[in-house]
């Protein structure tokens, strides 16, 4: 499966910004999708996963202002973010796995898109 990311950019504190994972080549409902962001120096985290029934988990960091959603049928995934902070700011990554459990896990994810940038300035 490929995946590619959209509508990353530049937006102050305290905006909404929405991401895209546009998923080709597979059927999309076939995985579970997680978003990760990458700041500069710092190590790779998850932001937000989704199993292939439409449940979605969240790490502690991200509860309640992150919403990750999936749309099979334009085999999509979305990742709606709120009260943007400056340490946001990061490359964010979608990835596919076809795991079923330890989604938070980045070695469970086989396929990455290529990331997009977020920049939160304050």
């Amino acid at each position: 499966v490929q995946l590619v990311e959209s509508g990353g950019g530049l937006v102050q504190a305290g905006d909404s910004l929405r991401l895209s994972c546009a998923a080709s080549g597979r059927t999309l409902s076939d995985y579970a999708m997680g978003w990760f962001r990458q700041a500069p120096g710092k190590e790779r985290e998850v932001v937000a996963v989704i199993d292939m029934t439409g449940r979605s988990y969240y790490p502690d960091a991200a509860k309640g202002r992150f919403t990750i959603s999936r749309d099979n049928a334009k085999n999509t995934v979305f990742l709606q973010m709120s009260s943007l902070k400056p340490e946001d700011t990061a490359a964010y990554y979608c990835a596919a796995t076809t795991a079923r459990v330890a989604l938070f896990a980045l070695s469970q994810y086989n396929w990455w898109g290529q990331g997009t940038q977020v920049t939160v300035s304050s």
